[in-house]
């Protein structure tokens, strides 16, 4: 049996994407036959300028295009097959998100997409917000928000379903550095907890932060890739980090590496990150309980997020499991063929049943009393109507 680290989420070979005009006619090959492997448990990058075919590449794991040539799985299974989106999470580049709904309302619609209870929409929504600072404004219409809240909310609706596979298009766009921080953070407890991640950024410190490994594609081709440490590495220089020296001692030092033929390049005081600066400037702002209208400090990592994750073998098993229950029950019974849930969905839809409106029953005329005779009324209405049609007569 393969270990953790090697059970692959997502297996290329070949793959190729080719844009064509009406006559056939290769317009544009963005992707440009490559192989890629993730492995379960790590967080891969995905690096390239524009047009490099980062988003293509994308849109072919989520099966909204098909590859021209070559063969692409993910969690063991072509990505057009429906099951399999069920383990997939995805924030793609631009959020688009319903004006009106508010995050509370959003959440909940996406998570009756993934079929899930109402407590347990609910519960994870309060979670969600709470966890990407937007509890306070959980009310509000999503269309009056700034960029960053949008991406924050984006991000929640990215993990509603508890996703294995979690596909993660510019996170950070938008984002303030207290943002950019939590979301990093939010990735590596993800990593940590055995979620697999798919990020693609063009900021390139972010993905150095959280990145176990990465590739970097230009013109739809893989021009380099490797682990961080691997691609980053520089051979020609070497590093000594101390504490304060005085210029005697740094002399001293010049002149042992020159009977080495060496030589110091260059003497500095290491400076705080500018990150650091903004994120202690915002903590003291905190400290003094200085009031804000947008988005909060995020909380903790959501409470469904941390409970135990299903491992990639132990997806693909229970998306082969899924598609036995179904056969079986086709041959059982072709009325349940598309059920696979037993008796937990209909206790679902019972739990539901209160959200839907009831319908208006249709008005039923009175009957007639049982006392009256029918055969007068008829013919006190055959009378009325031989009266109407003649002149001068009143009715």
């Amino acid at each position: 049996m393969q270990s953790k680290n090697d059970t692959l989420i997502v297996e290329a070979r070949g793959l190729t994407r080719a844009f064509r005009d009406f006559w056939m006619r290769t317009r544009a090959l963005a992707v440009d036959h490559i192989d890629l492997d993730i492995r379960s448990g790590e967080v891969f990058g995905l690096l390239g300028p524009n047009g490099s075919g980062k988003s293509t590449t994308i849109k072919m794991l989520l099966g909204l295009l098909k590859p021209t040539s070559g063969r692409l799985s993910v969690l063991g299974r072509p990505p057009t097959d429906v099951a399999v989106k069920r383990h997939i999470g995805f924030l793609p580049e631009e959020t688009y998100l319903y004006r009106y709904l508010t995050p509370l309302e959003t959440l909940d619609y996406y998570g009756r997409l993934f079929g899930l209870r109402r407590a347990d929409r609910l519960r994870r929504s309060e979670q969600l917000l709470e966890m990407v600072g937007l509890a306070g404004v959980a009310h509000r219409p999503v269309g009056e928000f700034s960029k960053g809240m949008m991406r924050r909310i984006g991000l929640a609706q990215a993990l509603v379903n508890d996703p294995d596979f979690l596909i993660l298009d510019e996170p950070t766009s938008g984002l303030d550095p207290i943002g950019t921080r939590q979301v990093k953070d939010l990735i590596l407890d993800l990593r940590q907890r055995g979620k697999t991640i798919l990020l693609s950024s063009h900021l390139l410190g972010d993905v150095q932060d959280v990145c176990d490994r990465m590739v970097m594609l230009y013109g739809g081709r893989i021009r380099a890739k490797g682990t961080v440490d691997e691609l980053l590495e520089d051979s020609e220089r070497t590093v000594i980090r101390t504490g304060h020296l005085d210029q005697a001692t740094i002399d001293r030092i010049d002149e042992v590496l020159r009977a080495s033929g060496q030589a110091i390049e260059q003497v500095e005081r290491p400076r705080q990150q500018l990150e650091e600066l903004f994120l202690d400037i915002v903590e003291a702002a905190r400290r003094e309980r200085a009031e804000t209208s947008g988005a909060t400090e995020g909380g903790q990592t959501a409470a469904f997020l941390q409970e135990g994750p299903v491992q990639g073998e132990a997806v693909i098993e229970q998306l082969e499991q899924s598609v036995e229950r179904q056969q079986v029950a086709r041959v059982i019974d072709p009325s349940t063929a598309t059920a696979d849930d037993g008796g937990e969905a209909v206790l679902d839809a019972l739990l539901d049943a209160p959200e839907t409106p009831p319908a208006k029953a249709k008005a039923v005329p009175p009957a007639a009393p049982s006392n009256v005779d029918a055969s007068l009324i008829d013919s006190l209405m055959q009378d009325d109507a031989s009266d109407g049609d003649k002149p001068g007569t009143d009715a």
